[in-house]
C-alpha cells in the first residue's frame, strides 16, 4: 500500500493505538487519528483503508504483546505468586494514566459502535489466548490438588474476573482494592477444595 512509505509506521501505529484507547472506538474519528499523528488522513486512508482496518491492526499488535507479557507473569514457580503477578500486571495496566485509561478490550466490547464481527472476533481471541496461557499454568504440578475444578473452567473465572475487574476500576478508582479483591479471588480459586475437604 502506498501510504505506508510516507511516514514512521510503528510511530503512527502507537499513536493511533494511544488514541482508541483514551477516546474509544465509537468515539475516534479518522480526523482524530490524522491529528494524533501528524499523517494526512488520504495518506491514513491509502495505507489502511478505514478505521475498522487500522483498529483491526493495532489492535493486534496489542492484543500479541498483552498476551506475551502475562504468560510471562504467570511463568512462576510458585503458581499463588504466579496468579497475583498476574492480576497486578492487568490492574497496572488499566489504571495507568491519569485519568486512568482503562482496558483497551473491554472498552471496545463494551462500545456500541465496534459491533462488527471483526472486532469481536478479535476480542474473543485477545480473551480465549488468555484462557490458554493462564490454563497452561494452572495445569502445572504446583496446582495439582488445589483446584476445586479443571484447570480451563478456573481459568476463564479468573479471566472473566478481569473484565470484572476494569468496571470496578471505573467506579472506585483504587487499584489496592482491586489488588485486595483479586486475592481474595486467588485464595478461593486455589484453596476450594482444601476447604470443602476440611
Amino acid at each position: 500500500m502506498a501510504g505506508r512509505r510516507q511516514f514512521d509506521e510503528q510511530h503512527t501505529l502507537g499513536r493511533i493505538l494511544d488514541v482508541f484507547w483514551n477516546q474509544g472506538y465509537g468515539a475516534t474519528s479518522m480526523q482524530d487519528l490524522a491529528t494524533a499523528t501528524g499523517v494526512q488522513r488520504g495518506s491514513l486512508y491509502n495505507a489502511y483503508r478505514d478505521k475498522e482496518t487500522l483498529f483491526l491492526r493495532v489492535f493486534q499488535d496489542y492484543a500479541g504483546a498483552f498476551v506475551a507479557e502475562a504468560a510471562a507473569t504467570l511463568d512462576q514457580p510458585d503458581v499463588r505468586r504466579a496468579l497475583e503477578d498476574f492480576f497486578d500486571f492487568t490492574i497496572a495496566s488499566m489504571t495507568h494514566g491519569t485519568p486512568a485509561r482503562g482496558c483497551l478490550s473491554t472498552k471496545t466490547a463494551t462500545d456500541t459502535q465496534a459491533d462488527a464481527e471483526p472486532i469481536r472476533a478479535a476480542i474473543r481471541g485477545l480473551l480465549d489466548r488468555l484462557e490458554g496461557v493462564m490454563a497452561e499454568r494452572l495445569s502445572r504440578g504446583d496446582a495439582a490438588g488445589l483446584l476445586a475444578v479443571p484447570p480451563t473452567e478456573a481459568a476463564r473465572v479468573l479471566v472473566t474476573m478481569t473484565r470484572g475487574t476494569v468496571v470496578i476500576e471505573r467506579v472506585y478508582q483504587d487499584a489496592d482494592r482491586l489488588r485486595a479483591t483479586a486475592r481474595s479471588l486467588i485464595t478461593m480459586v486455589l484453596g476450594a477444595r482444601q476447604q470443602a475437604t476440611a
